[in-house]
C-alpha cells in the first residue's frame, strides 16, 4: 500500500503543482500580454479582457452575442454588428453609416482558411466611445 500511496504523492505535486507552476512561468516570459488575460487598459485603469466577453447593459453600445454556447466569446460577427446599429443609432443619435463606418474600421482582416469577419466588442465600444467623446462619462 505504501508504493502506492507514494506514487499518488509524487504524481499529485508533480501533476498539480510543479507542472502548472512551470507552464506559467514559461507563459509569464514568452507571453506575458496573453498570460494575463490581454487586459485592456485604455484610461489607466482596466477596463476589460480582450479575450471575455463583457456585460454591456446600456443601449449605446454594442452587445455581445446571447446565443454564444459559452456565453463568454468577446466577438461577433460583422453582420450581427450591422444588425445592432439601428438601435444603437437610435440611442446615440450618431448616423448609422457612421456606425457602419466604426465597426468596418474595427473589423481585422481575416483569411479564407479562418473562417468570417469578426469585431470584437470591447474594442469597438471603446472606438465609439474615442469617436465620440459625448459618450466619454461612460468610462
Amino acid at each position: 500500500m505504501r508504493p502506492i500511496v507514494g506514487i499518488a504523492l509524487i504524481s499529485l505535486l508533480l501533476c498539480g503543482l510543479f507542472f502548472p507552476l512551470l507552464v506559467t512561468g514559461i507563459a509569464q516570459v514568452v507571453l506575458p500580454w496573453q498570460a494575463n488575460g490581454e487586459i485592456l487598459q485604455p484610461y489607466g485603469k482596466p477596463v476589460g479582457s480582450n479575450l471575455i466577453a463583457q456585460n454591456f447593459t446600456q443601449p449605446i453600445f454594442f452587445q455581445p452575442r446571447n446565443d454564444s454556447d459559452s456565453g463568454v466569446d468577446p466577438d461577433i460577427t460583422v453582420q450581427e454588428a450591422y444588425a445592432q446599429i439601428p438601435g444603437i443609432s437610435n440611442a446615440t443619435g450618431i448616423s448609422q453609416s457612421q456606425l457602419k463606418l466604426l465597426v468596418d474600421e474595427n473589423t481585422p482582416l481575416v483569411s479564407i482558411v479562418f473562417g468570417d469577419p469578426y469585431v470584437n466588442v470591447l474594442t469597438l465600444n471603446l472606438a465609439l466611445i474615442s469617436q465620440y467623446p459625448v459618450y466619454s462619462s461612460y468610462r
